[in-house]
């Protein structure tokens, strides 16, 4: 029996995997660095937390996740052309003292059973709205495309001076990284622009982690963003999480598998949801296992992180996958 990291491997490189991949059984998450202790974030159920770049907060209950407040008084910056007034990047570097407890953690890992998996959220375009309101950003992109430029450029530095940071003392296997990229039925931006704004960023970023012994780049975006998968390759991503059902993933399997491997094809919402039963739950997970195969895919909800909104969801997802695997391989 293949151990759960080589499992995956043989499955993203079209190899001989002897199960489905289960969600995220083979990713060690490593949530914390000593940053985090100086970002406050909320938890489910808690309102209105201000984080270390002013970004207000919230998480309702009943909700997948944490959004932004951006009533008139919380946006951070009010002028992407004045955003040097505005936005402050917080510190990361901190004393070797501080990262001990995560170096312990990241070292209690069996790397032949599982990826030390270094986790980034949000990413550089979920900051820019997060610190400008989903709409001003999007407007900003044709009204002041030098400003955000010269905002996204920012972001990606300091993206840079924290991934320095997790190489040196996590030396992570693979990272994993939020930034959403489209609604559940299109883009945000058109795949010309999402070229000229995010991919050089990104090929920075994703660049530095794998010069620096990174092996695999998770890239979450529960979306659609099929057109943006070819970015995505060039950009170096491994595998896409939280791909719905919307982009048509066995075509996708189809045209780009060994190129990226392709994490969800179960809509978190067709079964995360109050009232859900093992019956749905049985007939997602068969119906992607079938239409998506063995290779290039792992069988996940698109909620990116290995939870639900509704306890007792991401358990029943394992065992049907785990029932998948013993009736297709």
């Amino acid at each position: 029996m293949l151990s759960k990291r080589q499992n995956l491997l043989e499955t993203i490189h079209g190899g001989k995997p002897d199960r489905f991949v289960n969600q995220y059984e083979a990713f060690a998450m490593q949530v914390g660095t000593p940053f985090s202790e100086h970002n406050p974030a909320p938890k489910p159920g808690e309102l209105n937390v201000i984080n270390a770049w002013g970004v207000k907060r919230s998480w309702p209950k009943g909700v997948p996740g944490a959004f932004p407040v951006h009533d008139e008084e919380s946006i951070v910056c009010k002028d992407v052309t004045r955003w040097r007034e505005y936005v402050h990047a917080p510190n990361v570097v901190f004393p070797a003292s501080a990262w001990e407890p995560y170096i312990a953690k990241a070292e209690a890992v069996d790397r032949n059973e599982q990826f030390v998996t270094s986790f980034i959220a949000p990413g550089i375009f979920e900051q820019c709205h997060y610190l400008m309101e989903i709409q001003n950003c999007l407007i900003a992109f044709y009204e002041e495309p030098e400003a955000l430029l010269e905002l996204i450029e920012y972001i990606t530095e300091w993206e840079l001076a924290l991934a320095e940071e997790i190489c040196k003392y996590i030396k992570p296997d693979a990272l994993f990284h939020h930034d959403d990229w489209g609604s559940q039925k299109s883009t945000f931006i058109s795949p010309d622009m999402f070229e000229e704004f995010f991919l050089p960023a990104y090929k920075k970023v994703y660049g530095y982690y794998k010069s620096h012994g990174v092996e695999l780049i998770v890239h979450h975006s529960d979306s659609y963003a099929a057109t943006l998968v070819p970015y995505m390759i060039d950009m170096g991503i491994d595998i896409w999480q939280g791909v719905m059902t919307s982009n048509n993933i066995p075509e996708l399997i189809q045209k780009y598998g060994g190129q990226i491997s392709f994490m969800g094809g179960i809509d978190s919402a067709s079964v995360d949801y109050e009232g859900w039963t093992q019956d749905v739950v049985r007939r997602e997970v068969e119906r992607a296992c079938r239409e998506c195969g063995k290779l290039y895919f792992i069988p996940n909800a698109s909620q990116g992180l290995a939870m639900s909104t509704f306890p007792g969801v991401y358990e029943a997802l394992s065992e049907e996958i785990d029932n998948m695997s013993k009736i297709m391989f």
